[in-house]
């Protein structure tokens, strides 16, 4: 089986804003999995354990999307749900294209057998998973940059295989769609 989700990809200047933010996020008393600043991204559907004979037909079923590359803004790091926190990340905002962007990839994985997502599309970076709160990360939170990590143009999706070890997934690009 095969670990896979669609992804945009992050510029390397929105990765290196967002692991200034991750630093500060390590020194809270809480125990965190920080996310390798390698692997940020935003998912735009996550697949889960595909059989190998079945990567074929998804990669043909993304080499249908049809749209037109767009921006898209990185905000400051917050806490998901802000008071017990199992997440942090940066919200990411554009004028819908996005949430359009993962529609359309929800209707052509569809037919192939992936259920459709039933909430809606929330783009996000995940910066760390908490793993053991502690109450000195929301301050923590509060001490990283207040502006967004940045702006940058979606020119791209992915498929990415992710392979779980100890020391946290490792994500290999499988495909890259142009917008």
């Amino acid at each position: 089986m095969v670990r896979t989700f669609v992804a945009i990809d992050l510029p390397q200047e929105i990765r290196e804003r967002a692991c200034e933010s991750q630093e500060i996020l390590a020194q809270s008393g809480g125990r965190l999995a920080i996310v390798d600043p390698a692997n940020l991204h935003i998912t735009l559907k996550f697949l889960g354990e595909v059989e190998p004979g079945r990567i074929g037909p998804v990669i043909e079923a993304l080499q249908a999307v049809r749209a037109a590359p767009f921006e898209m803004t990185v905000g400051h790091p917050v806490c998901n749900p802000p008071q017990r926190p199992r997440v942090v990340w940066c919200d990411a905002t554009d004028a819908g294209e996005g949430a359009a962007l993962a529609r359309q990839v929800d209707d052509l994985l569809a037919p192939l057998g992936f259920p459709r997502e039933s909430r809606p599309f929330r783009p996000h970076v995940t910066l760390a998973r908490v793993k053991e709160f502690h109450p000195s990360l929301i301050p923590q939170v509060a001490c990283t940059p207040r502006e967004p990590a940045g702006k940058f143009c979606v020119e791209s999706i992915k498929l990415k295989k992710s392979t779980l070890t100890p020391r946290g997934s490792v994500y290999e690009d499988l495909v890259e769609v142009p917008l």
